[in-house]
Order: C-alpha cells, then structure tokens, then sequence
C-alpha cells in the first residue's frame, strides 16, 4: 500500500494534495472495533473504487497516528483528512454536538439516535457552523448500543442500586446513579475489568457488544440488568474542510451517496453483536434480568428532569445561547426516525441505506455543501 508523501501539518494543503499518494484517516478504536474494521475499512475501500483510486486513505487505528482528544484539531490542521470524533473529548470545541451527546441518555433506540444525529449534523446549519469554524465537516455518526448494568450483584428495584459503585462516563450517568443512590467512579474503561474483579466496583453502564468483544466483560460479571439508559453518540466521520474542497464535486457526490451504506453497516454489526453478546452470556450462566418496574418509572422521572433542565445548564456550563431548538430538534428527529424503521429490517444494510440516503444524504448538494 503506497505512504503518504508529506503531512499537511509540513506543507500548505494545497501542495500536499497535490503530492499525495494517499490521505490519512484516524482512529483511536482497536484494529477489530467496529467502528473500525466495519466503519472504517469498507468505507474507504469503497471510495477509493468510486473515486477510481482518486481518494485513497490510510487507516491509523489505536491512536496511532494521534489521540482521541486532539482528533478534531489534528483534523482541521490536516494533520488527518478524515477520523472520528468524540464531542465529550472536546467539550468547548463542540459545545452544541455535546449538548446532543447529553441527550443521548435518552435513547431507547441505538439506530434511532445514529441517523438522527446524522441528519441534524449534516443539515442543521448551526451544527455545520460549529464544526467549520474548526476547518472541519461532519459527515455522519453513531450510535453505540443502549446501555445496561452489568453487575457483580444482581440489580432489580432502585433500593438494590443504593451504595453500588457504579462506573459511569458523562454528567448523566453520573447523576443519574447519584439520583439513585449509587456512587458513580469514573475510571477508564480499560480499568472496569480489574475493578469488578477486585471488588473497587459493583458495576459499571456499558453497551453489550463489550459483554463479548473488546473488554469481554462476560468472564467476570455475573448479573447484567436490561434497563435502556441511554447510548454514546460520536461523529463517525469528519473531514479537513481544505480536503473536500480540493476534491472534484464527482468525487464530493461519490463520497456522499457511499456515507448512508457505512453508517447503516456500522449500527448493523452493533446490534448483531449485541444479540450475539447476549446470546453468548445466557450461555455461560450469567443471569440476564429484564428491567423492574419501579426502575423504569424512576429513570423517566430522571430523564424528564434531566431535560427540563439541560438548556440552562448548557448555557450556564458552556457559555453558548439558548440551545433549546437544538434539543427540541434532536429530539423530534429520534421520533421520526424511529417512525421511518417501523417495519425495515434492522438487519438489512441495503434497505437501511436506502432510508439513510434518501433522508439525508440525497438532500445535500455535492457541489456546495462543507464550502461556505
């Protein structure tokens, strides 16, 4: 596989498109992650055959190339032409993007939450503005399961959460275990493991592809609790502005109409593993517990408040105006998309990516769009 030549951080962009053999792509997923070995590899394969190898990538998985943190800035410099996102890593840069990750803890419905944040990322114009005052485009995102407990103890009523040491990752998890009784402990997930088996934790809020893959969670907890506390959002990919603008609106229109099929694939392969995870720990004995009642009625109490109150917070903890037509409009899109999937076959790339392209991505104009 050809190398880049030169990095843009060296010389102007415009000299170094001209000189490379193939653009960077950055990620801090493991090889095997989802979002890299199905977010990522198919779709720049995909774009290269479009493109007739016009745009090729080389795919820097595990940090390699630079960290999660610094993703978005390494983006806009060029350092990277493409990578994922994560608004909670930049949470100044991405004040509105982190008001929708806090809305998150809302989602019942993974795929639901991916394509409207998709839609809302690439059509909203106050969303296309928040990422291009950092020279960067977002072009779609994901969606990570619905969270559930999983436990070294069994969880069932709200009174069986009092005194756990829940890990938690976000302001709402954390409250939210607070709300409960629960004392939340934020320590990197690659910790969880040795903390549940130590004892330093009773729990931690994780999607379950992590029962089977990445952490394998299923060789130490014992317990996993069904309750739907959200998910994780993040903007699967986003492109150096300076990039796409050098790119012929041929090549623009090819990488659009292919970002409908990645993103469909990538929340796919999540809730294939899901199943499988799931189907995986039954199998090993681990009790799998559907959610009590009483639990469901207090996170509705939790998550009503919790968006009742997120405007003021947002503006008074980030300094921005009034975000509430953001939420209002996130919001209404996670009902309508869930509306669109009625009856579509959740397993079904194809007619997924259809919806997604036909929603969203249809409606972009190639030879416009990310250049104002």
């Amino acid at each position: 596989m050809k190398r880049l030549l030169l990095a843009a951080s060296v010389l102007p962009f415009t000299t170094f498109a001209a000189l490379a053999d193939m653009y960077q792509a950055t990620n801090w997923m493991a090889p095997s992650h989802i979002l890299n070995a199905v977010a990522y590899e198919p779709f720049a394969k995909e774009i290269a055959e479009a493109t007739a190898n016009r745009v090729e990538f080389e795919i820097y998985s595990s940090g390699s190339l630079v960290p999660a943190p610094t993703t978005l800035q390494a983006i806009g410099d060029g350092v990277a032409q493409l990578g994922i996102v994560a608004a909670s890593y930049t949470p100044s840069e991405l004040p509105l993007s982190g008001v929708i990750n806090d809305l998150a803890f809302l989602a019942r419905d993974d795929y639901a939450a991916a394509f409207a944040l998709a839609e809302i990322g690439v059509l909203n114009p106050e969303l296309i503005g928040e990422y291009t005052r950092h020279n960067a485009i977002f072009l779609g995102g994901y969606s990570t399961p619905i969270y559930n407990f999983f436990c070294m103890k069994p969880i069932s009523d709200p009174a069986s959460v009092q005194g756990l040491k829940i890990r938690t990752a976000g302001t709402a998890q954390n409250e939210w275990i607070a709300f409960l009784g629960g004392i939340p402990v934020a320590v990197p997930m690659t910790d969880v493991y040795t903390g549940l088996e130590r004892g330093s934790l009773d729990c931690t809020l994780s999607d379950p592809t992590n029962l089977e893959f990445g952490y394998k969670f299923w060789e130490i907890v014992k317990h996993v609790n069904r309750l739907p506390q959200g998910s994780s959002l993040g903007a699967t990919y986003v492109l150096n502005k300076d990039f796409w603008a050098a790119l012929s609106t041929e090549d623009r229109r090819a990488i659009l109409d292919l970002t409908g099929k990645a993103l469909a694939r990538a929340q796919v392969a999540y809730h294939q593993g899901v199943d499988s995870a799931l189907k995986g720990s039954a199998e090993r004995g681990i009790d799998i517990a559907e959610p009590h009642e009483a639990m469901e009625a207090r996170l509705k109490e939790f998550q009503d408040g919790m968006v009742a109150g997120l405007a003021k917070r947002t503006m008074d903890q980030r300094g921005i105006a009034d975000p509430t037509p953001i939420i209002e409009e996130y919001i209404a899109l996670t009902q309508k998309w869930s509306a669109l999937l009625e009856g579509v076959d959740r397993n079904d790339v194809d007619a997924l990516a259809k919806l997604v392209h036909d929603e969203i991505y249809a409606k972009v104009d190639a030879a416009t769009f990310g250049l104002n």
